[in-house]
């Protein structure tokens, strides 16, 4: 270019030949391209990418989280079925094949059950009567069956008395049988349920007929449906399902009573078929649940009259039914576990309002770890300890409590069986029964019985299994 040339045409030259230049450092950010002149300065614009986006303001939340939207880690397993975790829960193993055979493990029949000799010694259950026990859901989940090879109890002092007392109504005449009503006590994991076990096998085992409510909770926990007895004065209330369930435990359980006759006439919603027997009126019963209280009715008329079988008819659980239920009237008021069918029955025999014709036990345990505080029940027991064993240190009741005195009077004259720990002979039979079972990997002497013995609370059986299976040593 002429040194000639003026400014004003070096700029107009300029503008005419050389291009702007651009760079961009990174997303947003555009470099600034000034011309030779002296206007303002001008900024290029840079096109924006598809899928690219401006970098946003200082103070912007920038955290893209979509409502709904599942997060990674979760759990994507299969959830189990309706009722799967129910059954999971209450499933009962008796059963461990890893635990060994004990060779010299003898069974419990209807000759030795009775016999003084079995005293303080380890008994397997028979498999007949392993089937009748389950069902009646004698066994419960938590107990320690599923440790060894096969079902086995010990028989410890007070299952001796159940037996003699088995042995008394027994012995009673024709037409004067003895009715026995007694409440199993005790602590804690002393072992109440699994006698009320052993009082159900002997009974089984005598060809007894044997009737148990497993869980007295069941009945009065408003879980399964109610209705109105109609005609009952004062109002009575059914649990249909609950009573047919039941039905159908009473026919599994008793066998020998299937092919009994029916001998009397009775109102059914259904006629019973000719010759009818008490496999078809149950049946009745377990196929219709709305009919199932009258037929149970039907039932327990016939069981009743004469040359049928004694009865052991039990409860565990004592305490749920000595209260209100969780069940409402129509009136919108509790309704109490005494005005239900199926308490009724059983709480009329435990009170002796009314007998067994053809003998029997009514038996009840009460609970260390699942049960409600019922101050008239709890009373009663305190006066019938009292009444049995220390007469001159009677009880007295406290004015502030809440009595119910329909409880009260249920309870009046009903002796108990008090349930204490194992001695130290049943001790280390069941400790020699643990040992033989490969469960327990120490040398029975003198000096282990008496160490757990003591640790587990002069000898309370839940402690001592505790203490020596599942603790090893």
């Amino acid at each position: 270019m002429p040194p000639s040339s003026s400014l004003r045409g070096v700029t107009q030259l300029l503008r005419e030949t050389v291009q702007p230049s651009f760079a961009c450092r990174r997303l947003g950010e555009v470099q600034q391209t000034a011309y030779l002149s002296t206007s303002a300065p001008r900024f290029a614009s840079v096109p924006k990418k598809k899928g690219l986006t401006a970098a946003p303001k200082k103070g912007t939340k920038t955290l893209n989280v979509k409502k709904g939207r599942k997060q990674s880690g979760g759990d994507t397993g299969k959830k189990p079925a309706v009722g799967e975790r129910k059954a999971m829960r209450k499933a009962v193993v008796l059963s461990n094949n890893n635990a060994l055979e004990v060779s010299s493990l003898k069974n419990l029949d209807n000759e030795n059950v009775l016999d003084a000799e079995i005293a303080g010694k380890v008994y397997g259950i028979p498999d007949d009567a392993i089937d009748a026990l389950r069902a009646v859901d004698a066994f419960k989940p938590k107990q320690g069956w599923k440790l060894f090879r096969r079902p086995a109890v010990v028989v410890r002092k007070e299952a001796m008395q159940l037996a003699q007392l088995i042995k008394e109504v027994e012995s009673g005449s024709e037409g004067a049988k003895k009715t026995v009503r007694r409440i199993i006590t005790g602590e804690r994991m002393s072992g109440k349920s699994t006698l009320v076990l052993q009082g159900l096998l002997m009974a089984h085992l005598r060809n007894w007929v044997v009737i148990n409510l497993p869980e007295a909770q069941d009945l009065v926990n408003a879980h399964t449906e109610y209705a109105p007895l109609q005609g009952s004065q004062p109002m009575q209330y059914t649990q249909d399902t609950y009573t047919a369930n039941l039905l159908s435990q009473i026919l599994k359980a008793n066998k020998q009573i299937a092919d009994l006759p029916v001998t009397k006439e009775h109102s059914l919603p259904q006629p019973l078929p000719p010759k009818a027997t008490l496999r078809s009126l149950i049946d009745i019963g377990v196929a219709t649940p709305e009919s199932s209280w009258s037929v149970f009715a039907a039932l327990w008329e016939e069981l009743t009259q004469p040359g049928r079988p004694p009865i052991m008819f039990a409860i565990d659980g004592l305490a749920h039914i000595m209260r209100n239920s969780e069940y409402l009237s129509a009136d919108v008021k509790p309704i109490h576990a005494f005005d239900l069918t199926i308490v009724r029955q059983f709480v009329d025999y435990l009170s002796g309002a009314k007998s067994l014709p053809n003998g029997g036990i009514i038996f009840a345990a009460t609970s260390g770890s699942n049960s409600p505080t019922v101050d008239a029940l709890n009373f009663s027991l305190q006066c019938a300890a009292a009444r049995q064993f220390a007469p001159e240190k009677m009880p007295r009741w406290n004015p502030y409590t809440n009595l119910d005195m329909r409880v009260m009077e249920a309870l009046k004259d009903v002796d108990t069986l008090p349930l204490k720990g194992l001695t130290k002979e049943e001790a280390r039979a069941l400790m020699e029964y643990y040992a033989e079972s490969g469960m327990l990997r120490a040398k029975v002497d003198d000096g282990l019985v008496g160490e757990r013995w003591a640790l587990a609370g002069m000898g309370n059986i839940g402690e001592l299994e505790r203490t020596t299976v599942r603790m090893r040593v």
